[in-house]
């Protein structure tokens, strides 16, 4: 029996329900529980397999627009229940969504273009984010998702966790907080089985050591950042660091939507540092247009609050930093592969921003929403032609990032005995 929803990807509700089955057709085995609550009062789950004291924690579902980590999830539970080798001496537990409030705020569960994906866009701004929020908030003001995660981990103390992340357009790669010796090799052949290209220079990873393609290490305390506008989101901080207290590891697996081939290009860039101040001049061009829509509706949206209007300046209010990293810091890659992955962020960063605002300015019915659709639609179409975007089917998304969570389970089990 499949847990997954055919060509869509599932709601949280339909998650829980899954998992809720699953449970009970396996009473011995499963267990699903809540572990807190949302700000918003939505629950939060957690599905066991097993009992075994080594644990492995699989988190989906922590950045709204990354929708596939869910279907990833429900797969992989399914194959730890009736994978009796998954399960030796292992227990898995599995954080159905982490940030249910932000997943009830995307709205694009089967997006047939890129334009269609941005037009039911969101992703909180950082301190909403319960896995970047301690990154930039005191401990006293972390939300409640922040502190039902790393509840979980004190509770369960993990050798590995797992977290599932996407990207709308580009490749796979995954960022580890500690190396995993030996993910590289079935990483990369997956990926090429699956015909998902490798990220070899993912900008979320600039100037990270590499132990094969596309797989990233984290630099230790004290390296310098590729972007030093933004310290306050340094990974070191984040969630995914708080199993080092246990002896464990955090691997993030990414796996792209659409494809682009671009960011698979290892070749050497002719002239990377001329190319990111050129791509610092469009990004600050692209936000402009942004900022004059927002100036122009903000007397207008007096009293309105929320989180996409929050997300939106939160995402342009990083552009100023960034550009001028861009400009005046030695490039973190040279390849074609780290300029592309550049480009899209690039493009991403101010796109996201008009699609969030766009939403407020269409529920308040404000005059500025026609021109700031145009815009979106202009972008998202650009977005999509210079990437040669294609389509990755939801079986090979899915799939893909499957075969990384339990070859990162094994490896890392190896590493850790």
């Amino acid at each position: 029996m499949s847990l997954l929803p055919e060509l869509r990807y599932p709601t949280v509700t339909e998650i829980v329900a899954s998992a809720g089955a699953l449970a009970a057709r396996h009473p011995g085995l499963c267990a699903l529980r809540q572990i807190g609550v949302s700000r918003a009062g939505r629950p939060l789950h957690l599905l066991s397999v097993g009992r075994a004291r080594r644990a492995v924690l699989v988190v989906a579902g922590a950045h709204a627009n990354e929708p596939t980590g869910g279907s990833t999830l429900l797969t992989v539970a399914e194959r730890v229940v009736h994978g009796r080798q998954l399960r030796s001496g292992i227990s898995w537990h599995f954080l159905l969504c982490a940030d249910p409030d932000g997943a009830s705020l995307h709205v694009t569960p089967a997006p047939r273009s890129l334009l269609d994906y941005h037009l039911g866009f969101f992703r909180p701004a950082g301190p909403e984010q319960p896995e970047w929020s301690p990154a930039v908030l005191p401990p006293d003001r972390l939300p409640p998702e922040t502190r039902a995660l790393t509840g979980v981990i004190d509770e369960l103390r993990p050798y590995l966790q797992v977290t599932l992340h996407g990207t709308d357009l580009g490749g796979s790669w995954v960022q580890l907080t500690k190396e995993i010796p030996g993910l590289a090799e079935p990483f990369a052949k997956s990926a090429a089985e699956l015909h998902i290209p490798v990220e070899t220079g993912a900008s979320d990873a600039a100037g990270w050591p590499a132990t094969g393609p596309g797989v990233h290490v984290m630099p230790a305390a004290g390296a310098s950042l590729a972007y030093p506008s933004l310290p306050a989101d340094d990974a070191r901080h984040s969630t995914w660091y708080h199993v080092h207290r246990y002896g464990g590891l955090t691997a993030v697996v990414e796996v792209p939507m659409w494809a682009s081939d671009l960011v698979d290009d290892p070749a050497p860039h002719p002239a990377p540092a001329a190319a990111m101040r050129r791509l610092a001049g469009r990004l600050q061009r692209d936000t402009l247009q942004v900022e004059r829509v927002l100036s122009d509706a903000s007397p207008r949206l007096e009293g309105v609050d929320g989180p996409l209007l929050r997300a939106a300046r939160w995402a342009l209010e990083l552009v100023p930093g960034l550009a001028a990293d861009w400009t005046y810091t030695p490039p973190a890659g040279h390849t074609m592969a780290y300029v592309g992955s550049v480009d899209a962020f690039a493009r991403r960063l101010p796109l996201r921003a008009a699609a969030m605002l766009l939403r407020v300015l269409q529920e308040t019915d404000d005059r500025a929403a026609p021109r700031l659709e145009r815009l979106v639609a202009t972008w998202s179409e650009a977005f999509a032609d210079r990437f040669r975007a294609r389509w990755v089917p939801l079986e090979n998304q899915v799939e893909h990032q499957a075969r990384t969570v339990v070859a990162a389970a094994l490896h890392a089990r190896d590493r850790s005995a």
